[in-house]
């Protein structure tokens, strides 16, 4: 599902360059549920920036499925984001002055389904994560373990390919943490292809398979 094959990322700081990733190499199959762990400064944000074809890279390859992802324009780049990226992170980024349906059918206006359409999914997906009495709250009378849920279901509502999750439990207490843990583990087991980034070793610990990066290199995993 994911390849990088000799991933490099520099930046120039001022007059001096920053080489943040260097070769770096990365398989993930379809259906795995993958952790990315590593410390503040070790790459992770540039990586899951370069996967979610947020940001470019400077060297090698990276396949998403069967395409190449490299030099997109950004029309081409957001039209691969809206079909096989969904995305959750620490923040929820929810909008305060929509509600909770509204919110996880955002993501099907951009596809350009209609409001009937779009209203359907969205309500399908807020009684997949359990949500479904919270449909017409907006987010600000909602708890942090709803957001998120509120959130997944947005990054679940267009049937990507890959859920790429920016520490999703950071901002949370460690039951809700277990529970947002067990809610991804469920949507793995459907068959989603799950990338979570991680500081926390408790979290890796729920996935398949963790890969460690330090210092813009993979060293180990697990």
């Amino acid at each position: 599902m994911i390849r990088l094959v000799g991933i490099d990322k520099t930046y120039r700081v001022g007059a001096h360059p920053l080489h943040v990733l260097k070769g770096l190499h990365l398989t993930v199959p379809p259906g795995e549920l993958l952790a990315i762990m590593g410390s503040s400064g070790s790459g992770k944000s540039t990586l899951l920036n370069i996967l979610g074809i947020l940001d470019g890279y400077d060297g090698g390859e990276y396949w998403l499925g069967d395409a190449l992802v490299k030099d997109l324009s950004e029309r081409k780049a957001a039209d691969y984001r809206n079909r096989f990226l969904g995305f959750v992170f620490q923040s929820f980024h929810l909008l305060p002055f929509k509600t909770a349906l509204e919110n996880v059918a955002l993501p099907l206006y951009y596809q350009g389904v209609s409001r009937k359409e779009r209203l359907r999914r969205a309500a399908e997906h807020l009684d997949q994560v359990g949500l479904s009495d919270w449909s017409g709250h907006l987010p600000g009378e909602l708890s942090g373990g709803q957001k998120q849920r509120v959130a997944i279901a947005r990054a679940l509502v267009t049937r990507p390919r890959v859920m790429l999750a920016d520490e999703p439990t950071g901002a949370l207490d460690s039951v809700t943490t277990q529970e947002i843990m067990d809610l991804l583990k469920r949507v793995n087991a459907e068959g989603m292809t799950i990338v979570v980034v991680t500081h926390e070793s408790d979290i890796a610990e729920q996935c398949a398979r963790t890969v460690f990066l330090k210092d813009g290199r993979f060293e180990g995993e697990r």
